[in-house]
């Protein structure tokens, strides 16, 4: 999957993959996905989302984590 929609700066919140340029980063669209499971409820409040963007954030993630290893502890 190509990622034409991440955009990595410097420059711009301190390197953190981003939007298109904007400064909405991969991580806040996560975070943005889950706390408005409702797509029209979301793109509402953030209006310069498309469903696009969306998509290549949680592509990119998914691929950022599949290189790393994790130790984790869960409850039991």
């Amino acid at each position: 999957m190509a990622f034409d929609r991440i955009t990595l700066d410097p420059t711009m919140m301190n390197g953190q993959p981003c939007i298109r340029g904007m400064r909405i980063t991969v991580r806040r669209v996560l975070e943005i996905v889950a706390t408005y499971p409702d797509r029209s409820e979301l793109f509402a409040e953030y209006p310069d989302l498309t469903e696009d963007d969306i998509q290549q954030a949680l592509g990119y993630a998914a691929a950022s984590l599949a290189d790393e290893t994790y130790e984790t502890q869960f409850a039991s």
